[in-house]
């Protein structure tokens, strides 16, 4: 921070739009209010839903790397924030900076519906409309200090030397931090400090593209100064010739090194993905000699007995995720009927309002069913983890007593089987809405499988787990069958099979053999069942009736796929469509080889000039076949209670809910 006898020598730069902001500063902090795109009134939905957002944004103590993106709120009313600290802020001097930040921004803001506020080791922001990914370099502000530069050719050609790197190095960064400082000499032995940081919401070029504007102000705002930040929404940068930031604090890796030190053994190399369970030492002995799954009790040669006290100690969330009973007993009305969503094998859903106005969808386990307890251990472990615009947000959880409730965020629009499967709703869903569906969707089981920090296979995808927001943007929902693998483990096994016919890869219904491949068939099913608007169990074409599979192969060899798509969907996009349909043939071969990764399916679906290969026969294909009733019902196998070792499987019937799922969706009738 500079001295306040240097704060008269500041001169500020504002470019573009002043005429339409008013903007103030006070030594390195500048606010601006934007009325281009209207105000609110103090008693208005808008500011309620600011507040709540804004008082909330600071309570999520699970994030550790300084980047807050949320929304809140419906329709027009609907509020987006980003909060984003320096690199080099630790997570207790980050909240501090943001917390002063959303009181000043208010104070000085107080009925603007967009509005951001530079700090000088945070940056606050808030708007009426999506800002998540959007480049915004629209306000611009330059802030210069220092004296004029000695040397000044060359003290530019270092300062331009060192913010290029710099760049280099800050958009290669991943969707928690998007930044580098560095130091390099000048003329006279002077030293440039410097840094450059995007919003990690942004793609790599989209980042390079500001940064790259950003630096490209210097020359004209800078007036050769020693010192100077250039600060635009999407990014900003800083340079000095006195030392102003920190360490740059460190990020635990997406994932660990694929080998260990000499002498390490495999079982540490598992201690990274176990985070939030205190006896990760237990877990990784267990998991050595029973591969069945730890929240299932089980008989090994050593018992490890799972009581109850006990189950709870494993669940070590932090305390601010943590919601008191009687705060949710209140929100859902006493858990009333009216406010029930659905039931299903393993509790009821509801939903809620709570005090500050936000709508949440609460999942009620059932108190006598040992796979509600499974269900909620592994939501909480893995979905408190998770953070991605294409996956239903988990906002906490409460136990008390034998109470054990999952609150989620509220997504107003049901699920995807709600619309594709009624043929008077499924008009709703034109093409441009099932692509993005499908795109969606795909992104978000990318982020599961290699982007997340942890490698996860969801192994329940299908048609009821696909929530739809306000602006139909899919969000894949119920991690309760989820599992938690190695990030360089490509495969598993397991005695306890879980899902829904129809979705499950056949390694895996057959032979407990799962992998990401497992989710790529079940996405493959899903994507033909989008494009045809039939389930996949019962699909029908004149006098045939046959499974979708079945049908969509017949059709694809005898090269009339367009009898696939359903009739409602015009053929203004005939090309794309019948890529999306080979691309879901592609999805369910028999040999998981075969079948392409999340990755290389985002590729096809957004590069045309990328060619596909060609399919063959889908797995489970039969000119005809019968079903019997266990083919119609979600279902599990597990191992005998005897041992550990697999024997013959026994096949248990799932409880269904009432629309034939395995577990219950967060919607509204």
């Amino acid at each position: 921070m500079m001295p306040m006898a240097s704060i008269s020598c500041m001169l500020l730069f504002f470019l573009s739009s002043l005429s339409l902001q008013f903007i103030s500063s006070s030594g390195y902090i500048v606010e601006i209010c934007d009325n281009k795109v209207g105000n609110y009134t103090a008693n208005s939905r808008y500011k309620a839903n600011l507040n709540t957002l804004l008082s909330n944004l600071t309570s999520h103590t699970g994030i550790n790397y300084g980047f807050y993106n949320f929304s809140y709120g419906q329709d027009r009313d609907k509020v987006y924030t980003i909060g984003l600290c320096r690199g080099d802020q630790n997570p207790d001097e980050c909240l501090k900076c943001l917390n002063n930040s959303r009181v000043k921004l208010t104070e000085t803001c107080p009925n603007q519906k967009e509005a951001i506020l530079y700090d000088d080791p945070c940056m606050l922001r808030y708007s009426n409309s999506s800002i998540f990914g959007v480049v915004n370099t629209d306000t611009d502000s330059c802030l210069i200090s220092g004296t004029k530069a000695s040397e000044v050719d060359q003290f530019n050609k270092v300062l331009g030397n060192l913010m290029s790197n710099l760049r280099g190095t800050a958009i290669l960064g991943d969707s928690r931090r998007k930044y580098a400082a560095d130091n390099a000499t000048a003329t006279n032995f002077q030293t440039i400090y410097a840094f450059v940081q995007c919003t990690p919401d942004l793609s790599q070029q989209d980042c390079n593209n500001c940064l790259d504007g950003a630096i490209s102000q210097i020359p004209g705002c800078c007036i050769n100064n020693t010192g100077c930040r250039v600060l635009q929404p999407s990014c900003s940068i800083r340079y000095e010739v006195a030392s102003f930031y920190g360490h740059t604090t460190i990020l635990d890796p997406h994932s660990p090194p694929s080998t260990s030190p000499a002498g390490e053994s495999s079982s540490t190399k598992r201690i990274v993905i176990a985070v939030l369970v205190p006896t990760v030492v237990v877990f990784i002995i267990v998991s050595e000699y029973c591969p069945s799954n730890l929240l299932v009790k089980i008989r090994c040669p050593f018992e490890v007995k799972e009581e109850e006290d006990e189950d709870e100690e494993e669940i070590n969330i932090a305390d601010s995720l943590q919601f008191n009973f009687d705060t949710i007993r209140v929100a859902t009305e006493d858990f009333s009927d009216s406010n029930k969503l659905g039931q299903g094998g393993f509790g009821a859903v509801y939903w809620g309002r709570l005090t500050n106005g936000q709508m949440i969808a609460v999942k009620r386990l059932s108190r006598d069913s040992g796979q509600g307890d499974t269900e909620f251990k592994n939501e909480v472990l893995l979905v408190a983890k998770l953070q991605h615009r294409n996956l239903v947000r988990l906002l906490g959880f409460c136990l008390e007593g034998r109470e054990r409730l999952l609150v989620y965020e509220f997504v107003p629009n049901k699920s995807l089987d709600y619309f594709i499967f009624d043929s008077t709703k499924q008009v709703h869903l034109d093409w441009k809405l099932r692509y993005k569906i499908i795109t969606g969707t795909a992104r978000g089981l990318l982020y599961l499988h290699e982007d997340s920090r942890l490698r996860i296979i969801h192994r329940d995808l299908k048609a009821s787990n696909i929530l739809l927001d306000e602006e139909m943007n899919p969000k894949i929902a119920d991690f309760g069958m989820a599992k938690l693998v190695l990030v360089d483990q490509t495969q598993a096994n397991t005695n306890r099979i879980v899902g829904t016919y129809g979705y499950m890869a056949p390694e895996y219904a057959m032979h407990g053999q799962f992998s990401v491949k497992s989710d790529v068939f079940s996405f493959g099913v899903l994507v033909l069942e989008i494009v045809s608007g039939q389930k996949n169990n019962s699909f029908s074409h004149g006098d045939n009736i046959e499974d979708l599979l079945a049908f969509a192969w017949r059709n694809w060899k005898e090269g009339t796929a367009i009898n696939i798509v359903d009739p409602s969907l015009n053929n203004n996009a005939r090309n794309e469509i019948m890529r999306c349909i080979h691309i879901g043939l592609l999805c369910v071969q028999e040999n998981l080889a075969e079948r392409p990764t999340m990755a290389n399916i985002i590729l096809m679906l957004n590069s045309y000039s990328l060619s596909l290969p060609i399919p063959t026969e889908p797995a489970f294909y039969t000119n005809s076949r019968t079903r019997s009733l266990l083919e119609m019902q979600s279902w599990e196998y597990d191992s005998r209670e005897t041992g550990c070792a697999p024997s013959e499987p026994i096949i248990k019937l799932v409880q269904e809910s009432e629309n034939e799922t395995s577990v219950t969706q967060l919607y509204p009738r």
